[in-house]
């Protein structure tokens, strides 16, 4: 969609250079462009604007997400310079800041999986919950009860927000904002008949915290990266990651291949039932 919309703004040979894709939050549309186009992201940008419906702003990512707030850095290439936005997803309304809090539409169908794994009256732990979409979601479709935690005071405090927006949800989430090993360590100890692990490039160093706030019998939802040379691969290739990694008697009870996140390079989610 993104190389259609630029034809006639790009020769073949730059349009071949560009990434195929961008994301719609709301009316904000990012983008990511490639250094050797880099001068033309504003022609880039307000094409967008143009043939993109709804549009308001469209931002170049020009930092990837990082840090311990996991925040990108966005610069406006057309039309208004907020970050602000409503997003819609599965009946549920979430105001998300595209900056200052991490939010990806790419995992809507994965929300939609998880939503229909829990069961009602279940406990679910999301160790690093966002703005809460998960966690919303989850409580929209069932009668759980979900924590949702978060490092980021701004991802928490939309998180908040959220819960307000959704008035009409079968099940209670709560937001706390800390460092989920130390909120399972104080709080929430054999809590979880679910925990969700969505930090893929730090499961490993919080898998501890995941088991210690999961109940014998509780499901872990470990995500993870994956080098793999084909893609159907990617989902086997971390289970036996998990199972090299994991220090709790495991049973695989799923898995799947999430998204792409760059060549030969996956996101996975392993689902493992644990005892104790």
């Amino acid at each position: 969609m993104l190389k259609r919309a630029l034809e006639g703004v790009l020769t073949e040979q730059e349009a071949s250079e560009l990434y195929s894709a961008f994301d719609q939050i709301g009316d904000i549309l990012i983008v990511r462009i490639p250094d050797s186009l880099l001068s033309k992201k504003k022609v880039i940008g307000e094409t967008l604007l143009q043939s993109v419906h709804p549009a308001r702003s469209v931002f170049y990512q020009a930092t990837p997400v990082e840090g311990d707030f996991r925040t990108r850095n966005l610069e406006v290439i057309a039309g208004e310079d907020n970050t602000e936005t409503e997003y819609k997803e599965y009946g549920c309304r979430f105001k998300v800041d595209v900056e200052k809090a991490f939010f990806s539409p790419r995992l809507s169908t994965e929300r939609d999986r998880i939503a229909g794994l829990i069961q009602d009256g279940e406990v679910v732990i999301n160790m690093f919950g966002g703005v809460g979409m998960f966690s919303i979601i989850a409580a929209k479709k069932k009668r759980c009860t979900v924590y949702n935690i978060d490092l980021n005071p701004y991802a928490s405090k939309l998180c908040e927000e959220n819960i307000r927006l959704n008035k009409k949800l079968k099940g209670t989430v709560i937001s706390i904002n800390g460092d989920a090993a130390q909120v399972v360590r104080e709080q929430l100890q054999n809590m979880g008949d679910r925990t969700l692990m969505l930090l893929p490039e730090r499961s490993d160093e919080f898998l501890d915290s995941a088991i210690s706030a999961t109940k014998s019998g509780g499901i872990i939802h470990y995500y993870s990266h994956q080098h793999a040379d084909k893609r159907q691969d990617a989902a086997e290739l971390s289970k036996q990651h998990y199972l090299q990694v994991t220090n709790v008697k495991s049973e695989i009870v799923g898995g799947r291949m999430v998204r792409a996140v760059g060549p030969h390079y996956y996101q996975t989610v392993v689902d493992a039932k644990i005892t104790k």
